[in-house]
């Protein structure tokens, strides 16, 4: 479906950027005009950055907290309006506040909590307004929404301890490119009218250094500039579908990072088809927002040949099997909630194998990644200073 970039004001005049998809554009201007927005302009196509994603006015603890304190509040037996009232008073931002203020007003008005969450699509996810929606309706809102703060709180934990693990070997990379750039670039090509001047035989480990240092010198800063150009056009070819889900299925299937990549996207969306499912989602409605919940676009394709599958009479176990991008254990373990009836809590423990999993791959990579990296520096800077090394060496000899 086309992703459409909109700006719009408010019944108070605020100023609203943000992202949407919708058939057509007559849709997207339909869609906003429902949410009480005044469109400014409207074009179709997303973000070079985040094609298709559209951006939420909370942040993600904003959003745990919000959820937290309305299980809380529910739970408690206050009413849902005053609920969304006392969160409101406690969000510092103007922008979250102004949301949430609409959202009250809704409630008030009679409309159901989850229509009115969906009115803000760029802030509330297809996931959360369909729990809210499947709570509503068991009359067991304050368990769901319980359920799924321990949802978004465990997904941004996951999310958290990547970031966190990869915090250090960005530094080293970083380290030791720029070590290795400020000795070719500024050291090495300090000893060259020196090693001209002595008039002595220099050999090719030096003459390979040498011509290095002078070509980062020379060229280092277009050269960089290249890479950071080939890494915008790279992006740029991104908001083509196709070549978006190419390059996914190639990243998913690579030898170093693929592992992870899959161990990571098979939690996430085994999460989120179980948790939707054990509140009575339909499996049809919970394939179409898991599609959307993945961040690679060769599985979100996937998921959808899938849905289109399990709507002819498929099982889900047979359309997922079609292409081999899950892993097989993870196959398994649907299969046999499937034929025991227990497909929502069999999905959510393969999140958990999966999460699991994850967490020791990225330790595995860590234990190999960071000694690397060590390794090749000092190997590197050895060479670099042997290769300055070796002719003073022969001067010293030829005294």
């Amino acid at each position: 479906m086309p992703v459409f970039s909109y700006s719009a004001v408010d019944a108070e005049g605020r100023k609203e950027r943000g992202e949407l998809q919708a058939s057509d554009h007559d849709s997207a201007a339909r869609q906003l005009q429902r949410r009480g927005l005044l469109v400014l302009s409207l074009t179709q196509g997303g973000r070079l950055l985040r094609p298709g994603k559209a951006r939420s006015v909370f942040k993600a603890l904003e959003l745990i907290t919000l959820t937290q304190q309305l299980t809380t509040l529910i739970s408690a037996g206050q009413p849902l309006d005053r609920a969304l009232g006392t969160v409101l008073k406690n969000q510092p931002r103007p922008a979250a506040r102004a949301v949430l203020e609409r959202v009250r007003d809704q409630v008030k008005a009679g409309l159901p909590l989850s229509q009115a969450l969906e009115q803000h699509a760029g802030s509330f996810s297809p996931f959360y307004t369909s729990l809210v929606r499947a709570g509503e309706a068991g009359g067991v809102l304050e368990v769901t929404l319980a359920q799924l703060s321990g949802y978004l709180e465990q997904s941004h934990t996951l999310r958290g301890e990547v970031i966190n693990a990869l915090i250090y070997p960005a530094f080293l990379v970083i380290g030791v490119i720029g070590s290795l750039a400020l000795l070719l670039a500024y050291v090495v090509p300090q000893f060259v009218p020196i090693f001209q001047d002595l008039g002595v035989p220099i050999p090719w480990v030096t003459q390979a250094v040498l011509a290095l240092g002078e070509f980062v010198n020379a060229w280092g800063l277009a050269s960089l500039m290249g890479l950071v150009g080939g890494a915008w056009l790279w992006l740029a070819a991104r908001r083509n579908p196709q070549r978006r889900i190419a390059q996914d299925l190639r990243l998913w299937r690579n030898g170093l990072f693929g592992p992870l990549l899959q161990r990571l996207e098979t939690a996430r969306l085994a999460r989120t088809l179980g948790t939707l499912l054990s509140n009575s989602v339909s499996l049809l409605g919970a394939l179409a927002i898991g599609r959307e919940v993945s961040a690679n676009h060769a599985l979100r394709e996937h998921v959808g040949h899938t849905t289109e599958q399990v709507r002819q009479g498929s099982s889900l176990t047979h359309a997922l099997a079609g292409e081999a991008l899950l892993p097989e254990l993870a196959l398994q373990m649907i299969e046999v909630g499937e034929q025991s009836g227990t497909l929502g809590a069999m999905l959510l423990k393969v999140a958990d194998v999966y999460d699991l999993e994850a967490k020791r791959t990225i330790d595995r990579l860590l234990a190999a990644l960071v000694p690397t990296l060590t390794i090749v520096m000092a190997v590197m800077v050895a060479a670099i200073m042997l290769a300055i090394m070796l002719p003073l060496m022969s001067l010293t000899s030829n005294i």
